[in-house]
């Protein structure tokens, strides 16, 4: 094993609770800062060993990493291993020139900000405090100190949204010019609160997301942007002095590649398992302590599931997937029925990819191909 090339570093702090949120969060508890980041650093040198000498990306999310007092965010950024891209996450409130500049010096290139939406109305629903205005001065701070690499997320199919709400957060995302748009749609797990207030505006919603999926991939893409996976876009090399604006971390999850996993709630996929660590801040913290590993679940990946799980998160790429060694996860049959309805082209059973027409059935797509 050479060891894997991809990090990723949990911080679970945030202001407040988002209703929709169901990611391994911790409001406030920021006399608990100090503590986690000696547990992460204590995690690290752990597993060390499952790293390779040099990493193709590090990813601090949340939570929201930014939200981490200054100080241990700096700490924690200094001791991490190098990568080629290190990406945080940020919330809009979050960035001030002071920590625009600390993300900067710490060896940061990439930041991911959670806009969600542009409209006061939708942010209200979503329970976010940061509005527009935090959204475009946490970009100009960025832009400031140098930052040439940053992505925006947006969410559609929110309770109260209408077709001309999504037109004008595609505007105006666009208008800040990031390199990279993250466009999800709204998942609110059932049972939350925020599926007890909104079950009726949400159940409307998801009648439409179909045509708002289609509008949000027509704008961005006419906007010289590349769809080049399911849910994200980066800007054309031509537009971006030639880089690959890609988020090469995301794109180790969605090749199957191994990653590491740090912090409450992260998962790890090394080689034939896959690790879910617990969620619960306390039994993390005190195992760290002691010098043990934190609680953790195991499951064994049978060559048989991580060659599905190849097949099924590589089609949502806008590359075609090598499936030489991938054939017994695919439904051949499926797969010439699915050519003829124009959904999918392969060669000689060497490679697969959705169409244009396949790429907006997505997942459901997919389910048929797997064998």
């Amino acid at each position: 094993m050479s060891g894997a090339r991809h990090l990723y570093v949990h911080l679970p702090f945030c202001a407040s609770r988002c209703g929709y949120c169901d990611f391994v969060t911790v409001v406030g508890r920021s006399g608990q800062h100090r503590a986690y980041v000696d547990a992460l650093l204590a995690e690290l040198e752990l597993e060390r060993g499952l790293l390779a000498p040099s990493l193709e990306s590090v990813f601090l999310g949340g939570g929201t990493p930014t939200f981490t007092e200054g100080a241990e965010l700096e700490r924690l950024l200094a001791a991490l291993p190098p990568a080629d891209e290190v990406t945080v996450e940020a919330n809009p409130e979050t960035v001030t020139p002071e920590l625009a500049a600390l993300l900067r010096r710490s060896g940061v290139n990439r930041v991911s900000l959670g806009a969600q939406t542009f409209r006061p109305h939708l942010l209200s629903v979503l329970e976010r405090r940061a509005g527009p205005d935090d959204v475009r001065r946490a970009v100009y701070a960025l832009r400031d100190v140098g930052f040439d690499n940053i992505s925006l997320d947006l969410v559609y199919g929110i309770p109260g949204q209408s077709s001309t709400d999504l037109e004008a957060d595609l505007s105006d995302a666009l208008a800040l010019e990031p390199e990279h748009l993250s466009c999800y749609e709204l998942e609110a797990k059932p049972g939350t609160r925020f599926t007890h207030a909104h079950g009726a505006e949400l159940a409307r919603q998801a009648e439409a997301m179909e045509s708002y999926f289609e509008r949000v991939v027509a704008r961005v893409t006419a906007a010289g942007y590349r769809w080049y996976e399911t849910a994200n876009f980066c800007r054309q090399p031509s537009l971006a002095d030639g880089r690959d604006l890609r988020s090469r971390h995301n794109l180790a999850y969605w090749r199957g590649r191994d990653y590491l996993g740090l912090g409450i709630g992260a998962v790890s996929t090394i080689e034939s398992e896959r690790r879910r660590t617990t969620p619960k801040l306390g039994a993390y913290l005190a195992a760290l302590a002691t010098g043990s590993r934190p609680p953790r679940e195991l499951e064994p990946l049978p060559p048989e599931v991580r060659e599905s799980e190849r097949v099924m998160l590589g089609l949502r790429l806008d590359e075609p997937l090598a499936v030489d060694s991938l054939a017994r996860a695919v439904d051949w049959t499926a797969v010439e029925r699915l050519e003829r309805l124009g959904l999918v082209r392969h060669e000689r059973r060497e490679s697969l990819a959705l169409t244009g027409r396949g790429r907006y059935l997505g997942g459901g797509v997919t389910a048929e191909l797997l064998a």
